[in-house]
């Protein structure tokens, strides 16, 4: 049993090794501008998040980063401390925005538990697979989702 997490560094390749076994229905991100992991006492780590620059245009203004994977091995509140850490990170870094999204049927309660806030939802997105550019559908098309941010 674990009796303290505490934020530790992550190197890019751990973190998509760990996301790569723990998360539920996405593979590791391509890229990250950064990446924390939460730990136990005894140094095993229980979770990590990602974090790099929104996909979306529009979000991409130089201001702002998102969230792109937290995983963790169910260790309870090690989710909420990531979404915290990456905040702080976030903000020491000098940006202002931190965005991410949420799959209908998850409930939030890590980003609220951290101080984040709904600012939309999103309906399912049909895909965009055409013969000039094919596409594998990837696990969050089809799916409405929930847009969360923390700012300054």
């Amino acid at each position: 049993m674990t009796t303290g997490l505490h934020i530790v560094p992550v190197r890019h390749r751990q973190a998509k090794q760990f996301v790569g076994a723990w998360h539920r229905h996405h593979r590791p991100p391509q890229g990250m501008v950064f990446a924390l992991g939460v730990a136990d006492d005894h140094a095993v780590l229980r979770g990590v998040v990602t974090v790099g620059r929104p996909v979306a245009r529009h979000f991409d203004n130089g201001r702002t980063l998102k969230v792109t994977r937290t995983a963790t091995d169910g260790t309870a509140n090690a989710n909420s401390m990531l979404y915290a850490a990456a905040w702080r990170a976030t903000r020491e870094l000098g940006y202002e925005r931190l965005i991410t999204y949420t799959q209908a049927g998850e409930s939030g309660a890590s980003m609220r538990g951290a101080g984040w806030h709904v600012i939309a939802e999103r309906p399912a997105r049909p895909g965009w697979n055409c013969p000039s550019r094919p596409h594998q559908p990837a696990s969050v098309e089809h799916v409405p989702r929930t847009l969360w941010e923390v700012a300054s």
